[in-house]
This record gives C-alpha cells, structure tokens and sequence, in this order.
C-alpha cells in the first residue's frame, strides 16, 4: 500500500454519510494520499462496507456506529488510528454537540484532530485545553492564513504554458474534486504529468500539493492564492497539464463559485460537472436550477472559453438511466458526456490530450 502523508485515520461522517453532507468524508473513503482511512463513523450504516454503501463497491473500510464501537474493533485489529479527520460538511460548517462530544472521545484516546469546517476546534477552549493536556494538535483546515502569508494577483498565470482545465459544475455538492482527481490519475496512467489544484478542505485531506481553500480565503486574496497555487505546480513539477477544483456553481445563490476560478485560474477549457436527475440548487428548495445551456452559455461569455464537454453525476439514477442521460445532454448541448465515475475516464482523456500544447 502507498504510503499515507499524515497515517491511517478515522473519519466522522455521524449522521450524513451517503448524503450531500457527507462529500468529504466520500472524498476521503475514494481516494487520499494524506490518511490511511482505517473507518467511517455514521450508525446508519454500521456494520457495512463504505465502498459497498457509497459506489456499490468493496473498499475494505468498515463503518462503525460509533467512537467507542471504532476503538474496539480498531485495537482487536491492530489498526488504531493517528487522526480522527471529521467528514461532515454541513451548511454553514458548524459541529453539532454530539459531534464535539466525539471529538472530546477521539482527544482522550490520544489522537490528533482535523476538522475542515468553519467552526474552528482549534477556537473552543475545552476541547483546545483537552487537546493540550492529551499531547494532541489539532488542524483547522479551514483556519485562514495569516494576511503576510498571503499572495494577491500578479498576473504571473501568463506564463503557465501548461494546458489548464477547470472542472466547474452546474451546483454545488456536485462530484466536482471526484472528477478532477479522476481525470488527473487518468492523465498520469496515460503516462502525462498531471497535478491537481486543489480549492477546498478535501481537497487538501486527499493530499493535493497545490491547494488554496477559496471559501474561507479574504476576498482580495483569493484571486492571487488560486494564481499562486497553478504558478507554483507548474514552476516546481513541470506538468503536461493542471486541473483545477471548481466550487459552489456560477448561479448557487449561496455557494455562486467559479468566477475566481475563471478569471484568475485563466484555464484554457472547462469540464462541466452536472446531475441531470437534479431540478433545485443543494438545499434550497424552490431554487430552480438553471438549465445546462444557460449555464454553459454564462461560463464561456464570462471567461471567454469553451465548455469542451460534460461530465455526468449518476445521483438518483440506475445504471441503464447514465449512457441515456449522457446521450440527451449530447443532443441538447452538442457536447460529448461521460461519467466518469461510473465508467471511467479514458474517453474523455483521449479527447482532452488532443489540446495538450
């Protein structure tokens, strides 16, 4: 097995897991070169495999119901964790009191906490006085750095000469880092040098070198920090090709992502995540979602770039309902669709290395 950055973890998801609220606890379970995950906490599901409840496929990580029930079957198997990493990616990012209770259980065994919500552990004096007496750290992933830390736009994306793509999407919650981690192991298993610009807490928990974390970034700087994150991959790895994390989507009344992304990332195309199944904006009932032409329309005027395909998420749908789906976004959009989720990445691959400069 690769060796993990940080050694194994176990991950918090009580109460979301297989649900929107969940994403980054389903990031983690699929893919990150961070953690070793050795379980998932949600009594919903305890007892059961989180591949098996997530993809329909096995991924050895077992789903207990809760800290205590962890613990015990972690130390029967020699597998006790370093990390108790929270999943849970709540509206508003903030802990429940069973959630920090759990917390408090995961600091009393002995293990270091990371947490990429807005409310900062690091910030609540129990469990940061729990932490100090246990010998514990604490990572508030979503902490923002210090201003001297932080880099404002220089135009120095200019010089990238690498082919960029971001992966946007029609909503928030929407599979956006999946397909962007897909495509990037797809580019390197075509034997291409390819790195990922990570623009969310997950995506630095899956180990993205190259990360900025856009929602919590101060606004003069987020522009810059996403600049400084492409400029410093292609400086220090030389890849064929970046591909960036979109956020949120252009028209979320909440989570209206992708304008930075747009006009500081300066990518070359788009890959346009969507859920055809999908009729209202991630929690907001009555939202109606715009349909896929007018958001692809409103990508390429405010960029000026193509839209060079879609890429499907298969929520609410079977198996015989995805190549369907993907045929009628061909027909509405003249745009190739494919997910790659589902079926892999190699098509749409071939078609994206014809753009490599």
């Amino acid at each position: 097995m690769k060796k993990s950055i940080d050694g194994k973890a176990l991950v918090y998801c009580e109460g979301a897991f297989n649900t929107p609220n969940g994403k980054t606890a389903h990031g983690l379970v699929r893919f990150t070169e961070r953690y070793e995950v050795v379980g998932v906490i949600d009594s919903k599901y305890a007892g059961k495999d989180a591949g098996e409840v997530l993809d329909g496929k096995t991924y050895k990580i077992p789903i207990f119901r809760s800290v205590a029930a962890a613990t015990k079957a972690l130390t029967e198997t020699k597998n006790l964790p370093k990390y108790f990493v929270i999943g849970l990616a709540p509206d508003g990012g903030r802990l429940t009191p069973l959630a920090k209770s759990s917390v408090k259980e995961a600091l009393e065994m002995g293990w270091n906490v990371d947490s990429g919500l807005h409310d900062f552990l690091s910030k609540d004096k129990a469990i940061a006085r729990l932490a100090d007496e246990c010998g514990c750290k604490i990572r508030d992933v979503r902490m923002t750095p210090e201003r001297d830390k932080l880099h404002f736009f220089t135009g120095e994306i200019e010089k990238v000469d690498c082919l960029k793509l971001a992966v946007l999407g029609t909503d928030s919650a929407l599979g956006k880092r999946t397909t962007a981690w897909i495509l990037v192991h797809g580019f390197r298993d075509a034997g291409l040098k390819a790195e990922m610009i990570g623009t969310g807490q997950t995506g630095w928990m899956q180990g993205a070198k190259y990360s900025m974390i856009l929602d919590s970034c101060i606004n003069d700087f987020v522009s810059g920090e996403i600049e400084h994150a492409i400029v410093s991959a292609w400086k220090n790895e030389n890849p064929d090709v970046v591909i960036i994390e979109g956020q949120g989507s252009l028209m979320n009344p909440a989570y209206p992502g992708g304008f930075e992304i747009l006009a500081a990332g300066r990518p070359d195309y788009v890959i346009l995540q969507h859920a055809p199944k999908r009729l209202e904006y991630d929690g907001f009932p009555g939202y109606k979602l715009h349909s896929l032409k007018e958001q692809i329309n409103a990508i390429e005027v405010i960029s000026g770039k193509e839209v060079l395909a879609v890429t499907v998420n298969h929520e609410l749908m079977t198996e015989d309902e995805i190549l369907p789906a993907c045929e009628a976004i061909t027909k509405e959009t003249g745009l190739p669709a494919f997910d790659v989720l589902a079926f892999g990445a190699e098509e749409l691959i071939d078609l994206l290395k014809a753009k490599i400069k």
